[in-house]
């Protein structure tokens, strides 16, 4: 693969277990949209895909009559990986554009862009695409409060589909909608029909999906929902604010800073996306990174507007944004003439 070849996407289908995965990928395994996509699912779980497409998945690659590529996880994702590239490359498979994952309902889906990025072969052909959570709006607050890598799916989405919402009532589903601003308040909010009849947007937009125009560069930090409230039981252990920096950024101080969080606290910063302002260059800095794992920053070719203000949002386990804005306040002003951050919301 030479420089110029695009990186592989891999876009992965998260959810706690009913909550539509299955669903969902019944989907896009018959849509013509995704005739050009792998599609790798672990074989962990009841995963129920019926004889009507598949029936019982072989070790090896099934080309469906959609025109994807379907195969089981056996041992290690990066294993799997590097198996379904080297087919692609021998021609023993069709060539995609695209790998959509599925993983078990009990699988903590940040790791996956550690996977990519640490290895050496996968890194030069793969990289991360977008995260996809389905939520259960019928067990959505028991599964929460039993199992805690709910949150941690629901934290690294950059889209949510709510599931069954059907099913339970205006009060609840509302609820429901509070509680994941709680979590993860930039999410995009995608309709019950993605699961029926998703389209080739289902996944665009993700970070690193495509170069960004400087139309998505404030849009893609997405809209900020809060609830009304701050019960503290309400809230549980994850906390998400966005931080505001005046000014051009110091790029090697703010990066000296977050790869030390990171390396500090990456199990519980489970999100970190933002837009930067960067001094000497008069271009937007998009930066996204996923617990322990930074991805290399991507250069936007100029400003939507006038206004070029630096934003940072995270999403963290049980660190509070007063604890992250005076560590970066304090760093700064040690190595750096810059402004302290404000917190913009918390």
């Amino acid at each position: 693969m030479n420089e110029t070849t695009p990186l592989v996407p891999v876009h992965v289908i998260s959810g706690f277990l009913g909550a539509g995965k299955t669903t969902l990928l019944k989907s896009v395994l018959a849509s013509e949209a995704f005739g050009d996509s792998a599609v790798l699912i672990n074989e962990f779980g009841d995963v129920g895909l019926d004889d009507r497409l598949l029936g019982e998945i072989a070790e090896d690659a099934v080309l469906l009559s959609s025109g994807c590529v379907c195969c089981t996880i056996r041992g290690e994702l990066s294993e799997a990986l590097r198996r379904l590239l080297s087919r692609r490359q021998d021609g023993e498979i069709p060539a995609f554009k695209r790998i959509v994952l599925e993983t078990t309902g009990l699988a903590d889906p940040g790791p996956i862009a550690s996977t990519i990025t640490a290895d050496p072969v996968l890194r030069h052909h793969l990289r991360p695409g977008t995260n996809l959570t389905l939520v259960d709006a019928l067990n959505a607050v028991d599964s929460r409060a039993q199992h805690p890598v709910w949150e941690a799916q629901v934290a690294v989405a950059d889209k949510l589909v709510i599931s069954k919402a059907d099913l339970v009532e205006e009060d609840t589903l509302a609820g429901l909608e509070a509680m994941l601003d709680t979590i993860n308040p930039a999410a995009q909010r995608l309709g019950a029909e993605a699961l029926r009849q998703p389209s080739d947007e289902l996944f665009a937009s993700g970070p690193h999906l495509q170069r960004f125009t400087p139309g998505q560069v404030k849009s893609w930090l997405g809209p900020w929902r809060k609830p009304p409230q701050h019960d503290p039981e309400h809230l549980g252990d994850i906390r998400s604010f966005r931080l505001g920096l005046e000014g051009e950024v110091d790029w090697t101080c703010l990066g000296i800073w977050l790869s030390m969080l990171l390396n500090r606290h990456g199990s519980d910063i489970l999100r970190v996306k933002g837009v930067l302002h960067v001094q000497g260059d008069d271009r937007p800095v998009v930066l996204h990174g996923v617990q322990h794992t930074i991805h290399p920053p991507e250069h936007v070719e100029a400003w939507p507007s006038d206004d070029r203000r630096s934003e940072l949002i995270f999403i963290t386990r049980d660190i509070d944004a007063e604890r992250v804005t005076q560590s970066l306040a304090t760093f700064m002003d040690k190595v750096s003439d810059h402004p302290s951050p404000r917190i913009l919301h918390a």
